[in-house]
């Protein structure tokens, strides 16, 4: 009798803790909302063309902007987002992860982002 009991403990345990849903996601559809670009303030600090024909910028991000190097490089694949934009000159900037580097996909000059203020 006691095994049997303890038979039917251990089972409505074993019971309680399956989960009860599947582990497969269920994809809603419409549920995908669009996920809307970063726009990082930064200042433009060189151009660099590799021998391959690769045009990088490095940018100085602001103090404030919550990413774990002062300085990093992007990739420039449309060489006309950086027409009239000069080295040192303050720019806003979006970047995408592409083929494994930071990717540029928009730039554009701005007034000076000073610190602890607003930036426009």
């Amino acid at each position: 009798m006691l095994r049997f009991v303890l038979l039917i403990v251990s089972s409505l345990a074993m019971a309680m803790a399956a989960p009860a849903h599947s582990a497969e996601p269920k994809v809603v559809e419409g549920a995908v909302e669009a996920v809307k670009p970063v726009t990082t303030y930064a200042r433009l600090t060189s151009f660099k063309e590799e021998p391959d024909g690769k045009l990088y910028v490095r940018l100085k991000l602001i103090p404030r902007a919550k990413l774990p190097f002062t300085v990093q490089a992007f990739r420039v694949r449309d060489r006309t987002l950086l027409e009239g934009i000069a080295e040192g000159s303050w720019v806003r900037f979006t970047a995408k992860h592409i083929d494994g580097e930071n990717t540029l996909t928009s730039i554009r000059v701005t007034p000076e982002c000073k610190r602890f203020q607003e930036c426009d």
